[in-house]
């Protein structure tokens, strides 16, 4: 197995787990001994007597049966919080663009979209439009690009070019011609290197530079971390989402992530 399939395995094996392991807590919790023991410690801690401990146990056992519906509304909870603590422990370093550049929008937007994306993707491929009517329209969003090439070894060689021209300050104008001239190969990616204008010495020495691979293997890491399943991914304010969500989606994560400050 090659490194991007073992890259595009790793992300994906964490991606199922939330539900499950929300829902395993919550019967775990309700059913193991361990959980008995230390609610009944807990009760008398609190003054609670066996009985009265019964008693509790008996009500809420009925308030649930009569109520199912609130166990997928607390693991919604849960997953919420889990998710909000997640994105707060990573969100210092994946809100700042590589190389300062590797963004697109006003550069003190009050809300900062990022985009997980790949050049092998053709559902990034359809949201390059989706964020070039955002960014249009709406005048104080910055959106922040960054690299998680896991289709192919041509995804890797795009992705590592891109960073290169974020170093010359070109991030985004390779990224949209990118997009445009057609899924990654040597042909294409040159192309788009040459179109934006990148000096090609200089990006074949970033390329072989030990900041490029780390800058991907960071963000393959956190990628992982925040268990996205595929590309696109995004993060916007305490939302994090996988897929094409399309203009509309784009939009409506803008508009809370706003309501939530």
């Amino acid at each position: 197995m090659n490194d991007v399939s073992n890259r595009k395995w790793m992300i994906m094996a964490g991606g199922g787990l939330a539900i499950a392991a929300a829902l395993g807590v919550w019967f775990w919790q309700a059913g193991s001994s361990y959980s008995t023991e230390a609610a009944s410690d807990a009760a008398r801690a609190a003054g609670i007597n066996a009985q009265e401990q019964k008693a509790i146990e008996a009500i809420v056992r009925d308030y649930i049966l009569k109520n199912p519906e609130i166990i997928p509304e607390a693991v919604e909870i849960l997953q919420g919080r889990q998710k909000t603590s997640a994105i707060d422990s990573v969100r210092a370093q994946i809100e700042a663009p590589f190389a300062g550049t590797a963004f697109a929008g006003n550069p003190n937007g009050d809300v900062i979209v990022v985009e997980y994306s790949d050049f092998n993707c053709p559902y990034c491929k359809q949201t390059e439009r989706d964020i070039a009517k955002v960014i249009a329209e709406d005048k104080n969003v910055k959106v922040v690009f960054r690299e998680l090439p896991i289709l192919s070894e041509a995804s890797n060689d795009a992705a590592l070019m891109a960073l290169a021209a974020a170093k010359q300050g070109k991030y985004y104008a390779f990224h949209k011609t990118m997009f445009a001239t057609g899924r990654p190969t040597p042909s294409t990616i040159q192309a788009a290197a040459n179109e934006v204008g990148l000096d090609m010495a200089a990006a074949r020495a970033f390329i072989a530079s030990p900041e490029a691979k780390r800058e991907i293997e960071n963000n393959i890491a956190i990628a992982q971390q925040m268990r996205f399943t595929g590309t696109p991914a995004w993060v916007v304010g305490n939302q994090s989402e996988v897929g094409a969500i399309g203009y509309d989606g784009l939009k409506e994560m803008i508009a809370k992530a706003r309501e939530a400050d």
